[in-house]
């Protein structure tokens, strides 16, 4: 098995405004998810460890920008979710104005990592993270996560339908399930593509 550089990922600190985010040079790569798609297990899984994201029973834990440091100034972001998680509508609007600034004002993006539940296809959050990311020129990849929990038949089914729908778009997908690793090695590559062999040096 070759060298995986995730491994090495550490958390680095939260940010709960824009000025708080860690200088904009280098490059880092964002995972979004709604609540209860399993986004804080994915990052475990990319990582190998159990416990770097915070997973919980109860959806809609991270309530803040977490910022993780890879090595040489590469980072994986975990971007606030939303639907399931009990909160005020209050928070809610102050997430989306957080992220919308993290879209805009972020030189060192270089894609999102997109994180679904295979058997909701993508719910009105995930077009709206597709729109911000899109927008700004950041390719998406898309991970059908609880493949595992669909047929084969039918997890394919819904991989050619999301295909379908970003066809014209700089986005990708695959199937993913957290708890089986399934999909593993695709989504590290993808996250070699973006933060190892295509960077894109940031505007100074």
């Amino acid at each position: 098995m070759k060298n995986n550089i995730y491994n090495q990922t550490e958390f680095l600190f939260s940010a709960n405004q824009s000025s708080q985010f860690p200088p904009d040079d280098g490059w880092e790569v964002a995972f979004a998810g709604r609540s209860n798609t399993g986004k804080s297990s994915v990052i475990n899984a990319v990582t190998g460890k159990r416990a770097l994201a915070r997973v919980s029973k109860t959806p809609g834990r991270t309530q803040l920008i977490n910022f993780f440091t890879v090595k040489n100034q590469i980072r994986l972001v975990d971007l606030p979710g939303s639907g399931y998680a009990k909160v005020s509508g209050t928070l809610q609007q102050h997430w989306a104005r957080l992220i919308s600034a993290y879209f805009s004002d972020r030189k060192s993006l270089q894609g999102l990592i997109l994180v679904t539940d295979i058997r909701r296809q993508l719910t009105e959050y995930d077009e709206q993270m597709l729109i911000w990311s899109l927008d700004q020129g950041i390719p998406v990849h898309i991970l059908l996560n609880k493949c595992d929990k669909l047929s084969a038949s039918a997890a394919k089914q819904v991989l050619t339908a999301v295909r379908k729908r970003i066809e014209d778009e700089p986005a990708s997908v695959q199937l993913f399930s957290a708890q089986k690793k399934t999909g593993l090695a695709e989504v590290h590559a993808q996250l070699d593509d973006w933060l190892l062999k295509k960077r894109k040096a940031p505007d100074c």
